[in-house]
């Protein structure tokens, strides 16, 4: 009774960390944690991988998977418009772009990866509230799978329950970064913008992160591994609607 007790208030409290760092936003400080990493570039496979290897995510779509000995519940994908599930489109404007440019169209809520004959990946994202929203050209210089989350500290100071993670909040379900996250360096510098994981898919075509650039879980995983280190990254900005909360 005890464990189950105390498993309880952990979840609890991942659960109101989470909405604290939702209402917050994903900005980090910098810490060396967080300096450009080593990942190798990465080319999109022309055929998808068996299911039940690692890294199947677009064969697996939305079903639930384990992930490096994270359990990802499945998404109810039939509660979500079907325009921001994961699909290759047509995107003619991608012709303008490098291939594996990533575009982040804020105003619609798309997130394109710019593919051969005008083609791309698309996904669904929400975005940043109003008045804590970036624009603009940034590359990929880190990426990170299960990251920590550093709250900065002004956050800590204004949110006293944030006080545990000084230090950074461990990988895990209610981590506000997800699964992976991809960190967008301009001119040698971190933006403090990231492109990251959410358990909260419900939040997908709104704006509810202050300042990032959230996907479903299983989204940012194939993104993770679609997209290489130093990738560019263009950012549109537009009006925002907030998400009910």
């Amino acid at each position: 009774m005890a464990f189950s007790m105390t498993s309880k208030r952990s979840l609890l409290l991942g659960a109101a960390v989470l909405s604290l760092a939702v209402a917050a936003g994903c900005a980090s400080n910098q810490r060396a944690s967080l300096a450009p990493s080593g990942v190798s570039a990465y080319t999109a496979p022309t055929s998808l991988p068996n299911e039940g290897s690692l890294g199947a995510t677009s064969a697996l779509g939305y079903s639930a998977v384990v992930d490096d000995g994270y359990a990802l519940p499945a998404i109810p994908t039939d509660k979500i418009d079907p325009e921001y599930l994961r699909q290759r489109v047509s995107f003619p404007e991608g012709r303008e772009y490098e291939l594996g440019t990533v575009v982040v169209d804020t105003p619609n809520r798309f997130l394109y990866v710019v593919e051969a004959d005008g083609m791309a990946m698309r996904y669904g994202i929400g975005v940043g509230r109003a008045g804590f929203s970036w624009a603009g050209d940034a590359n990929i210089r880190a990426k990170r799978s299960w990251p920590k989350w550093f709250p900065p500290a002004e956050m800590i100071d204004r949110k006293p329950d944030l006080e545990p993670y000084r230090d950074g909040m461990d990988p895990g379900l209610t981590n506000p970064l997800g699964a992976r996250a991809l960190y967008l360096y301009q001119n040698g510098k971190d933006t403090l913008f990231r492109l990251h994981g959410t358990p909260e898919w419900w939040t997908i075509g709104t704006a509810a992160s202050s300042g990032c650039i959230r996907l479903m879980n299983q989204d940012i995983i194939d993104l993770y591994e679609r997209v290489p280190m130093d990738a560019r990254v263009v950012v549109k900005q537009g009006k925002e609607r907030l998400a009910a909360r």
